[in-house]
């Protein structure tokens, strides 16, 4: 059931992608980001697709672990393109019951749920391309300005990147307990909505004492460590940004200018 989440999941690599800092890469993202949210003409999501792919290909992360970074929330974006599809104005393409489809709608309803993929596949290099000791690090460095103002940037990076990296984990637990459940004679997809409620207190309760019991072995394989925090650490390997580093600041730099650009200009 879960064999297809790749959250969380990170995919060893010394492709170009990999080796930029990772503070330039959650850049990169935060840019292409607001770029797919100001995106509004067909040619600005065409141009920021295209874009993607690019990225995606310069990582060399294998495609179908990007299809299934999607498959998760597919029900999503189906909801998405249908809500859209039957909810605005326009020409008139078909009437489901009291429901009509309108040209508009499809053309919304495509375009919003692109949005959404370019959201997902753009984060989703982010983790496959970043170890979570150097996503811990460069979250770390980006926040440690706010340490003025007593935010504790260490500790809040630390709890990111643990519970990104034990998703897949936790997923995995999952699936382990819903095969064994299914073993004992356990049907999980029989009945109506509160039958189905009521088989996932077998998978949910060892599930929840199994993520406990981690977070209790974590706990106590940090303190035997003598982990104390952020305060007085040091690191083994500093980020540093390299001439590769800047010159994707200046690329992603310039493309966002041109968009935003373009962006105003068709607005006028």
């Amino acid at each position: 059931m879960f064999q297809d989440i790749t959250l969380g999941q990170y995919f060893p690599g010394q492709s170009i992608i990999h080796r930029l800092d990772p503070r330039t890469k959650i850049f990169s993202v935060f840019v292409l980001l607001i770029l797919i949210f100001s995106a509004d003409a067909p040619s600005e999501y065409f141009f920021l697709t295209a874009l993607i792919l690019f990225f995606a290909a310069l990582s060399k992360i294998p495609p179908m672990a990007i299809v299934r970074s999607i498959k998760p929330l597919k029900w999503i974006l189906i909801f998405t393109f249908l809500i859209h599809l039957f909810s605005h104005d326009g020409a008139q393409l078909f009437r489901l019951g009291f429901l009509t489809a309108t040209l508009d709608g499809l053309r919304a309803g495509f375009f919003i749920s692109l949005r959404l993929v370019l959201m997902i596949v753009a984060s989703s290099l982010l983790t496959f391309t970043t170890s979570p000791i150097k996503l811990t690090d460069a979250t770390e460095k980006l926040l440690s300005p706010l340490k003025k103002i007593g935010v504790p940037a260490h500790e809040l990076a630390m709890m990111m990147t643990i519970a990104l990296r034990f998703i897949p984990t936790l997923f995995e637990e999952a699936d382990k307990i819903i095969k064994a459940q299914k073993i004992r004679g356990l049907d999980i997809e029989r009945g109506n909505f509160i039958n189905r409620l009521k088989m996932m207190v077998p998978i949910l309760v060892p599930l929840f004492l199994s993520a406990f019991r981690r977070a209790d072995e974590l706990a106590m394989a940090m303190e035997a460590r003598c982990y104390r925090g952020g305060e007085g650490r040091t690191h083994m390997k500093s980020l540093e940004f390299t001439a590769l580093d800047r010159s994707v600041f200046i690329f992603m730099a310039l493309i966002a200018a041109a968009c935003l650009c373009y962006n105003r200009i068709n607005n006028f």
